[in-house]
């Protein structure tokens, strides 16, 4: 067993054979030039502004990329993703706009972000340059969904022996630790406003694994949006997977 954070990690089984690899992340935004700044302040990545309102946030590999798109719906309910971080202190994150939501309740610290995001911000005595640390996914039933995304990616999944939590780490060409899939009560009610992208040789693969079309690939855009068996949103490139 290991302790990253705070939480005791303990068995892991390993998956080899991906249908798709981690292509970038994506970050929905009423105002993506507030945000954008917002968020690469936090995860230590280059801003660039874009043609048509979005921002693109730039880091060491295309990987490191966070796209912060534009969209009219405001945050309306808890997110069903949100982000965890790396800080010196949790003051560092609420300097650059983030709002305390949780401070006492966890081993890490929860705020928002500046347009009421959920994230956890995990202080560290030594912080990396590239900030983000996990990324999280509320599920009903977090078995099944990361044995699913690890299979999709070929990562390694885990379980703390005695509690709900599961995680997939060791994702090929993931720039962060791993995606962690945590219970709770609650259904998913809205598309989501994070989410990644992914590459892939074979949608087909994809389908025939569990996920859903959402939206097929045309000529406005470029992808296919596709949900995953828990009805989370996730773009779909045709390629080198």
């Amino acid at each position: 067993m290991r302790d990253v954070g705070g939480r005791f990690y303990g068995r892991i089984m390993a998956h080899t054979t991906a249908l798709a690899s981690y292509k970038d992340l994506c970050i929905d935004a009423v105002d993506p030039e507030g945000l954008g700044a917002f968020w690469a302040e936090v995860l230590g990545l280059e801003a660039e502004p874009l043609d048509g309102g979005c921002v693109r946030l730039v880091g060491p590999t295309p990987r490191h990329t966070v796209w912060v798109n534009t969209v009219a719906e405001p945050v309306s309910t808890k997110q069903r993703v949100h982000l965890d971080v790396h800080a010196g202190s949790v003051e560092d994150v609420l300097d650059l706009g983030a709002s305390p939501y949780d401070l006492e309740s966890f081993r890490w610290k929860v705020v928002r972000d500046p347009e009421g995001g959920e994230l956890c911000v995990f202080e560290r005595q030594e912080v990396p340059a590239y900030r983000l640390y996990e990324v999280v996914v509320d599920s009903a039933d977090p078995e099944p969904i990361a044995t699913w995304w690890g299979r999709v990616l070929g990562a390694r999944v885990g379980h703390e022996e005695g509690v709900a939590w599961w995680w997939i780490e060791d994702v090929p060409g993931l720039p962060f630790e791993g995606i962690v899939f945590p219970p709770v009560p609650e259904p998913k009610l809205v598309k989501n406003r994070i989410h990644w992208d992914v590459d892939t040789a074979d949608l087909t693969a994809l389908v025939a694994a569990g996920a859903t079309v959402v939206r097929e690939r045309d000529q406005e855009i470029g992808w296919t949006v596709m949900a995953d068996p828990d009805g989370n949103e996730f773009c779909a490139f045709v390629g080198d997977a």
